[in-house]
């Protein structure tokens, strides 16, 4: 069976990528940066708006948002995925790659494949929103959303779209299908 993305120009998409065995890549603040330069790289010259963002040691989830004339994803996160890799290896050692990515010329940072999930409404958006900012939480990394650093919980917050607490003393109602990323 071919593997099929959804691709709709404009539109909102939750993603989760997930690193290679699932190193804890980003545990400590010099691959978050990189991450994010990766990210600001690829945006400053194929445009689109992360709405909501978490980096958790051995995965990412996302929300981008594409120009109203544009459905490639796929070509923005091949590019963050190898420019972060680039700048990672510089400093650090790689798990040597099996002969199937060695064949390919792939490191061993990134899963190959990631998920993702056009976003279907307004409902749908909000869902992913708050399953991404309580995921530190989810994962025993903190006991509130606003103690994960690297995270755009805070910038909502700043914008006024949830109170500080929001996630700290009660958990909030998920979806069903949250925790099968």
């Amino acid at each position: 069976m071919r593997y099929r993305r959804a691709t709709v120009a404009g539109a909102s998409y939750f993603f989760t990528l997930v690193t290679f065995r699932r190193q804890p890549l980003f545990g400590g603040g010099k691959a978050v940066e990189l991450f994010n330069e990766a990210l600001r790289s690829v945006q400053a010259r194929r445009p689109f708006t992360v709405d909501a963002l978490v980096l958790l040691p051995d995965h990412v989830h996302a929300i981008w948002t594409l120009p109203d004339d544009d459905h490639d994803y796929a070509t923005r996160w091949r590019r963050v995925k190898e420019t972060f890799t680039r700048a990672y290896a510089r400093d650090h050692r790689l798990p040597e790659p099996d002969i199937g990515r060695r064949a390919r010329g792939e490191r061993t940072v990134w899963q190959r494949r990631y998920w993702e999930h056009l976003i279907r409404d307004d409902r749908d958006f909000v869902a992913h929103v708050e399953y991404i900012h309580y995921n530190p939480v989810r994962h025993g990394l903190v006991a509130a959303p606003r103690d994960w650093p690297y995270s755009t919980f805070g910038q909502w917050v700043a914008y006024g779209l949830y109170e500080a607490t929001w996630g700290a003393d009660e958990i909030p109602q998920l979806p069903a299908w949250a925790g099968r990323e």
